[in-house]
């Protein structure tokens, strides 16, 4: 069951093209994958390409993949030192409707609606809780163009 439905959601992806996430297994097993995902208009990330790397594992899809940022990013939802995501679908509101490709969707969401109530960046979360946008845009440019690639049209 795992493989084929692994194998679906890898032939789905060769026939839509998606302009912002780019996603792709790794391996012939299909348990490794990589993304690319291009931040969202109109966040404090865009013009910004995030690799992200997902690990699937025997129980998928039951159990959510695991997805961790490659690239570093200063987010309140991103533990910096490891890349941990911390989302509410890619732990207790995970369901087997999500696919891969939707589970990204939703990463991409989070690059526009941080969430700093649930912070694994204290930093971040501390900036936004106390309304210091200003400080919090400028350190995660910062990050951008240290850690980031640059998106090109």
């Amino acid at each position: 069951m795992l493989t084929k439905r692994l194998r679906k959601e890898a032939q789905n992806l060769d026939g839509q093209r998606d302009e912002f996430i780019f996603l792709s297994p790794v391996t012939d097993n299909l348990m490794s994958w990589s993304a690319s995902i291009k931040a969202p208009p109109d966040s404090v990330y865009e013009g910004f390409v995030f690799d992200v790397s997902i690990a699937v594992g025997p129980d998928y899809p039951l159990t959510p993949p695991t997805m961790k940022f490659v690239t570093k990013i200063f987010h309140p939802n991103v533990y910096f030192d490891t890349g941990e995501i911390c989302l509410d679908i890619l732990k207790k509101d995970w369901s087997p409707a999500w696919s891969l490709q939707s589970a990204c969707r939703a990463v991409m969401s989070l690059l526009s609606m941080p969430e700093p109530d649930s912070p694994l960046n204290c930093d971040a979360g501390n900036m936004l809780r106390a309304k210091d946008n200003r400080a919090f845009r400028s350190t995660a440019r910062m990050y951008c163009v240290e850690f980031a690639r640059q998106h090109t049209a």
